[in-house]
């Protein structure tokens, strides 16, 4: 979901807002008032975001909370909504989790003066600490994260929730966190692990640099270890202040030692590894003139390396996954290459007088097969948006070898889906372009002749239900691929309208309450298997369902 300076906001609402024109009567009113979990107190000086889902017919909004929490906004054109609630140190409640990422989803109508929304914020959680070494010492300026896991098309991720350095003190606070599971990880400052590899003295041979590196301060996780997979999850709640200290003591480091081979004359290049386990954590590689390299301070877990070229006329590059034990590793051979140029024909199916200009046409290439950790990698050595020409013409250069769909993007693009993929004569939309150098030619079919599925979302007592998030989950052999969910958020009313689905078999769920992106998680639908409704969406085909909303366990009686 797009947002939008506030100060531009502002603006919008004081031109939007209570310039009395004409039309005014034609226009929609929204009021509320903004409470405290679990006190149920008035929070007076929140900003109030109101965003058009679809900026070519909506506007945008924007009005603060007085001092009993109550705020108004009129004058607002007919549309599709998304309101969002701000203020330092509070969150959506977790009862509303949906309303972190999407909102509250409004639907209003020409005239309508929506009264008694309520919107409830709590307390963020904090996590504070202090970092030492191993004398008991305050180190400064080593950098505490807060770590999420994440979900994306049934793949495991990890996303950054906040950081600090620590001061003098070796103190630290990191606030305005949201309740759930988080890990805590401690990185020493990287001019104490310089010192220490370096061993302090001048003029000294690679050998003994090696031997100098054999012990070091190491990246620590909660509860204190250097061992990733021992790293435990910490259960946050709304309001809590959670205490984080570490100690970093010295310990056993692991070098990868390699070569990068088929450089080209005056050219060298950078290494850099990768975490698969969290992919935050990044090492940076020393290449020497001869081609070979050596990474230090590495510690056992599964990683991602990779040597990109410096100084090549064309981008090149070269990836391998590592496993590291409890020994270095010796003998890893990275042979660099040049990208692939991938062009294409676009070719629009569109129903009835829709009109739409191919430019305004956004596509992205996205890996089929490789983890979401190398495929961030992935996205530094190329550009995967496309924008298509006048002519209908695209296309991508120095693309890395690998699998990829195309997915289209931008919020003007709901309604169309990628009917099919031709390469070298065959559809690949399923199983993906294959790209190995050279140059790829595609041939693209965009429809807008998909599938739409709308209804309401109710509860056990029959009542619909608000801001419940509505996914249509594809068949199994395709939940890999992101592009073929539908995702939404329910309005006000309980109500939700998915567009531009792809012709298939989809599982339709509700959840009154689900936590980030879990529904790519094939373990939470197993969880939730039977509390969906099975439906097979044909071309241009319009269903209209009534969803059972899956219940929050904590509401449960």
């Amino acid at each position: 979901m797009k947002r939008f300076p506030t100060f531009l906001l502002i603006a919008l609402v004081s031109a939007a807002g209570f310039a009395q024109e004409p039309g005014a009567r034609t226009r929609a009113a929204i009021e509320g008032i903004v409470t405290r979990d679990p006190d149920g107190q008035p929070v007076k000086k929140v900003l109030i975001e109101l965003i058009g889902e679809n900026q070519a017919e909506a506007g945008n909004y924007a009005a603060v909370t007085g001092p009993d929490g109550a705020f108004r906004i009129e004058n607002i054109l007919p549309g599709h909504y998304h309101l969002f609630a701000e203020r330092t140190g509070l969150l959506a409640s977790d009862r509303h989790r949906a309303a972190r990422s999407d909102g509250h989803v409004l639907t209003l109508a020409a005239g309508q003066e929506l009264k008694g929304l309520h919107i409830r914020l709590q307390a963020a959680a904090v996590v504070r600490g202090r970092v030492t070494d191993e004398d008991g010492e305050p180190l400064a300026n080593a950098e505490v994260t807060v770590i999420r896991q994440t979900f994306t098309a049934g793949r495991i991720g990890w996303e950054q929730a906040g950081a600090e350095r620590t001061n003098d003190l070796g103190e630290y606070r990191i606030a305005n966190l949201a309740a759930g599971n988080i890990y805590v990880s401690c990185t020493p400052p990287q001019e104490l692990k310089s010192l220490i590899e370096s061993g302090g003295a001048a003029g000294e041979t690679r050998a003994s640099r090696d031997r100098s590196a054999a012990t070091s301060y190491q990246t620590t996780y909660y509860p204190g270890t250097s061992d990733r997979s021992q790293a435990s999850p910490i259960q946050l709640h709304a309001g809590d202040e959670f205490p984080v200290n570490f100690s970093l003591l010295p310990s056993p480091s692991l070098n990868i030692r390699g070569s990068v081979v088929n450089l080209p004359p005056r050219t060298s290049a950078t290494i850099v590894l990768q975490s698969r386990d969290f992919n935050l954590v990044f090492n940076g590689g020393e290449m020497h003139k001869d081609g070979t390299f050596i990474v230090r301070d590495v510690q056992p877990g599964s990683y991602t390396i990779t040597a990109m070229v410096d100084g090549s006329p064309t981008p090149m590059m070269a990836q391998q996954s590592l496993e590291v034990g409890s020994t270095n590793v010796d003998g890893v051979r990275l042979a660099p290459q040049a990208g692939a140029m991938v062009r294409g024909q676009l070719r629009l199916e569109s129903k009835g007088a829709l009109k739409f200009d191919p430019q305004q046409i956004f596509l992205v290439l996205e890996s089929v097969d490789q983890e979401d950790q190398a495929d961030s990698m992935l996205r530094q050595t190329f550009s995967n948006l496309a924008r298509v020409a006048a002519d209908g013409s695209f296309q991508w250069v120095d693309v890395p070898s690998g699998n990829y769909y195309v997915q289209v993007v931008g919020d003007s693009n709901q309604d169309w889906f990628v009917k099919s993929v031709t390469a070298a004569g065959r559809d690949v939309n399923d199983s993906g372009i294959s790209v190995h150098g050279g140059r790829a030619a595609v041939d693209l079919v965009l429809s807008s002749n998909g599938g739409i599925v709308d209804g309401v979302a109710v509860d056990s007592k029959n009542q619909p239900v608000p801001d419940a998030v509505v996914v249509a989950v594809p068949e199994a052999r395709m939940r890999g691929r992101i592009d073929r969910y539908r995702k939404t958020v329910t309005d006000q009313s309980g109500h939700f309208s998915l567009r531009g689905i792809r012709p298939g078999d989809y599982t339709l769920f509700a959840w009154d309450n689900v936590e980030g992106e879990q529904y790519y998680n094939p373990d939470f639908l197993k969880a939730h298997e039977g509390q969906g409704s099975a439906l097979h969406i044909s071309e241009g085909e319009h269903n209209s369902v009534q969803l059972s909303a899956v219940a929050d366990p904590e509401e449960q009686p």
